[in-house]
């Protein structure tokens, strides 16, 4: 399957672009413990791994999108997939902490696989067919999470933690070959300067949808955050559930993403992106809202929390596809910069709304702040939807290819 523009890749390349840039983020975290008794420093050292990386590609989404615009996708995703291919061989051979955290950083270069597959989509598609391939795109960041800890938890027990990073080598040449091959160039605006692109970008940030499409999708994958924060804290101190049945219980989020993200792929094309956007915070509202009842009723259990959480996974599903196709549609001639801008904007929401999340969860409380955070995240993203509606009405687009 292709997207419209012949010059277009095969939905399975961006599929695994997508799928290999999150995979980076968590197949080896169950290995950090033996990576800091290999390496024979603290877990606070060696969990640098995670944070600096999060860092790092929160930044280079800013700078990747916007080279994306002025050299082409191609060239931008060649070499980040080469970066981070022979970064992976750096980590799996290092035997110097500082040396591996040095690798580990450099494969940072992989987010371009994120960032730029929803360029790549907006380039051959329009703003309600990217919104539907974007969704299929978006099962890879369901599966992948829930699949990569469990691959990493296997290789490290049978060969090691350095398995895990010869594998990220092996996955990264070989997609590496296949973007040779698939992937043409897909951005029809190279012929501008820089001069011309940075005269561009006001336009883009003075540009109410951008706006409000990116708020909605930072606000929509907070709820992520908000939940992964808050929920081991809830899950040992309040409901007394161990780490196997929590991992299981952690998934409710994911499957409801899973789910969402697939029937986006099948009816996004057919409704405008403002209605796909609203129905699926309305999903996501009207589930918490009911748990957030039950539980100020006395009902604190596993359905009422982790129940509620499966309304914000499919909400999420409903409405992240259509905001993002909206984020690359307010300017096509700058997508690559406002994919890039609009995914280092959920980072920093994301790490915004963890460090709120653990500074306000007490045992006390935990079940009904957490839920009331997601609620509160739902809401903004509601409004950030309705805003757009509301300028669509004023100020109508002309159609879009």
């Amino acid at each position: 399957m292709k997207p419209k523009s012949s010059g277009a890749p095969r939905l399975v390349t961006l599929v695994l672009l997508t799928g290999l840039s999150v995979l980076s983020m968590n197949m080896f975290v169950p290995s950090l413990p033996n990576m800091a008794v290999d390496f024979g420093v603290d877990y606070a050292l060696v969990n640098f791994a995670i944070v600096g990386y999060l860092a790092v590609t929160a930044f280079l989404q800013i700078i990747l999108g916007p080279l994306s615009d002025r050299y082409g996708r191609r060239p931008v995703l060649i070499w980040g997939l080469a970066i981070f291919s022979v970064a992976s061989l750096g980590c799996a051979l290092a035997e110097d902490i500082y040396l591996f955290l040095a690798f580990r950083i450099a494969q940072g270069a992989i987010v371009s696989g994120a960032a730029i597959s929803r360029a790549v989509v907006r380039d051959t598609s329009g703003p309600q067919e990217a919104a539907g391939l974007i969704a299929y795109i978006g099962m890879a960041m369901a599966i992948a999470p829930m699949l990569g800890p469990m691959v990493g938890g296997v290789l490290d027990d049978l060969f090691g933690w350095r398995a895990g990073f010869w594998a990220y080598t092996g996955f990264g040449f070989v997609l590496l070959a296949i973007c040779w091959v698939d992937l043409k160039e897909t951005n029809r605006y190279l012929g501008s300067t820089f001069a011309d692109q940075v005269a561009a970008y006001p336009e883009l940030f003075r540009s109410r949808r951008f706006w409000g499409y990116a708020i909605c999708l930072s606000f929509s994958i907070g709820g992520f955050y908000v939940f992964i924060s808050g929920a081991p804290l809830v899950a040992t101190l309040v409901l007394n559930i161990g780490p196997g049945e929590l991992g299981l219980y952690m998934g409710t989020i994911t499957a409801g993403f899973f789910v969402g993200s697939f029937i986006s792929g099948r009816i996004a094309p057919k409704f405008k992106l403002t209605t796909m956007m609203i129905t699926g915070r309305v999903v996501a509202c009207t589930g918490l809202t009911l748990a957030l009842l039950l539980v100020a009723g006395g009902a604190v259990n596993v359905l009422t929390v982790f129940g509620s959480v499966v309304f914000v996974g499919l909400g999420n599903g409903l409405s992240s596809p259509s905001a993002n196709a909206g984020v690359l549609s307010v300017r096509p001639q700058l997508a690559g910069s406002a994919s890039g801008l609009s995914g280092a904007m959920i980072v920093g929401a994301g790490a915004i709304l963890s460090s709120v999340t653990g500074g306000l969860l007490i045992d006390t409380n935990a079940p009904a702040v957490m839920i009331g955070l997601l609620l509160a995240c739902s809401v903004a993203g509601l409004l950030a939807a309705l805003y757009v509606l509301w300028v669509d009405q004023r100020d109508p687009l002309p159609p879009v290819d």
